[in-house]
């Protein structure tokens, strides 16, 4: 007898075979020729197998007629073919092991349908409906594919810290790391002695692995980071966690068009191989969450993408005659109204924005020569506009130093990071891809924190 998962026992290649299938019931229905109908899901697909379970097991009566929705359940029998449409295979039980039973008047996953606000409140039972499976399914796909990408191109994988003392973007809204006893702060001229916390300075958790993997790409050609980052943003948007994932590849001797089109076969090799991996979860999310996500990763994988400035950018839609929320004008950031105009309405396709001015971006991306813009790039894609933010990074140590003062920094905190452009300097470049953000994209899903198994948001810290 072979123990297999319920994606093997769907498979038409099972007919025949006898086997050992564990997992949690969706649903019983008995019949009245004397036998019931077990609806049996181990997560490793999204459909489940029915099992039939006849009346001759001697815990028919006893157990298995009482089965209910979230009981664990092991299944001894025989896969045979189904005579019911809509699926390849059915299991004939010979013995059916109860493991755990579920209250069925407190078990919260009853119904067929719930909302996701109510399904995040309880995000320890929310992985065994078919929207969170499936998620999470894909998510594992993304995941995968984001390594084989780097991998098959010769980079290595860096581990970039998750504590640190640096704010990579500049802009203070970072979780701070003390050991300090909050009830009697240690204090020194009326300001919080750090000398006495746990690392003798202010630390923080990351926002970013970028300077980190800058480190290394000045050193071993081309890596990556791949892991949490954090925001104390307090915002409670459809968009923003406190806790997400990014992937941030850092390569020497890369120039803003090299780190443009890494970017684009990167983006293209995931949502290939979620469309070829994640076929049947797709088409769940096509048909109950987004008609349009099967054909709008299709679309990306086959289309170039578009690179365009920011100037042009900007003169494209300020003669569009469209009227947006936020007014469109040189030297502010574009809001997700106008990057998805630009993808949906104007270009469709994807768009790859280049040349921002510097006024609105960190002190690490390299400033052109006229002085205004910086070489960042932003590729656009439809319905949740920039899925990935990078730069050619500012080699040069007397620009970077002047960036930094410039924006109100203070140089003497980034002196390993000028180190890096007084010893052997050289031209790199990277990205950062929020591993939700693309998520989102994929499958259609309106709230990020139905794409991240345990949401980290202001107020809001369970599990």
């Amino acid at each position: 007898m072979d123990s297999i998962c319920v994606a093997e026992a769907r498979q038409p290649t099972a007919i025949g075979r006898q086997v050992l299938l564990r997992g949690w019931i969706r649903t019983r229905r008995d019949s009245k020729a004397g036998f019931s109908f077990l609806e049996l899901n181990d997560g490793t697909s999204l459909a489940s197998v029915q099992v039939i379970a006849p009346a001759a097991l001697e815990n028919y009566d006893s157990e298995v007629k009482h089965l209910t929705a979230g009981a664990s359940v092991a299944i001894e029998g025989t896969v045979r073919q189904s005579p019911a449409a809509g699926q390849a295979t059915e299991v004939e039980a010979s013995r059916v092991t109860v493991i755990g039973t579920a209250d069925a008047e407190t078990y919260p996953l009853q119904k067929k349908q719930h909302s996701f606000e109510f399904l995040r409140t309880i995000a320890h039972l929310r992985p065994r409906t078919n929207t969170f499976g499936a998620i999470a399914r894909v998510r594992n796909c993304v995941s995968r594919s984001i390594h084989e990408f780097f991998q098959e191109r010769g980079f290595l994988y860096i581990h970039s810290p998750i504590i640190t003392a640096s704010d990579c973007e500049g802009a203070g809204e970072m979780f701070k790391v003390s050991t300090l006893d909050l009830a009697n702060i240690p204090r020194s001229d009326g300001k919080i002695d750090y000398t006495k916390d746990f690392f003798g300075k202010p630390a923080y958790l990351t926002v970013s692995g970028q300077l980190n993997a800058e480190i290394f790409a000045c050193a071993l050609g081309k890596v990556y980071t791949f892991g949490p980052t954090f925001r104390a943003e307090n915002s409670n948007t459809s968009r923003h966690l406190a806790e997400f994932w990014m992937v941030e590849p850092e390569m020497a001797f890369y120039e803003l068009a090299d780190n443009m089109q890494l970017a684009e076969e990167f983006l293209k090799r995931i949502f290939r191989d979620v469309l070829e991996r994640c076929g049947e979860d797709m088409r769940f999310f096509a048909e109950r969450i987004d008609k349009t996500v099967i054909d709008t990763l299709t679309h990306v994988v086959e289309q170039e993408f578009l690179r365009l400035s920011y100037t042009e950018a900007i003169e494209v839609l300020e003669k569009s005659g469209e009227k947006f929320e936020f007014p469109v004008r040189w030297g502010t950031d574009l809001q997700s109204e106008h990057e998805r105009f630009l993808t949906e309405k104007h270009f469709q396709r994807p768009v790859i924005l280049f040349d921002y001015p510097a006024s609105i971006k960190p002190f690490y991306m390299r400033v052109n020569d006229d002085g205004r813009t910086v070489r960042a790039m932003d590729i656009l894609v439809p319905r949740v506009g920039e899925i990935i933010g990078g730069s050619q990074r500012e080699e040069r140590l007397d620009v970077l130093t002047e960036r930094i003062k410039t924006l109100g920094m203070n140089p003497d905190d980034y002196w390993w990071y000028a180190d890096l452009r007084r010893y052997g300097t050289v031209p790199h470049a990277g990205f950062g891809l929020g591993l939700e953000r693309a998520l989102l994209f994929i499958t259609g899903m309106q709230n990020i924190r139905d794409v991240v198994p345990f949401p980290r948001t202001p107020g809001s810290a369970e599990f």
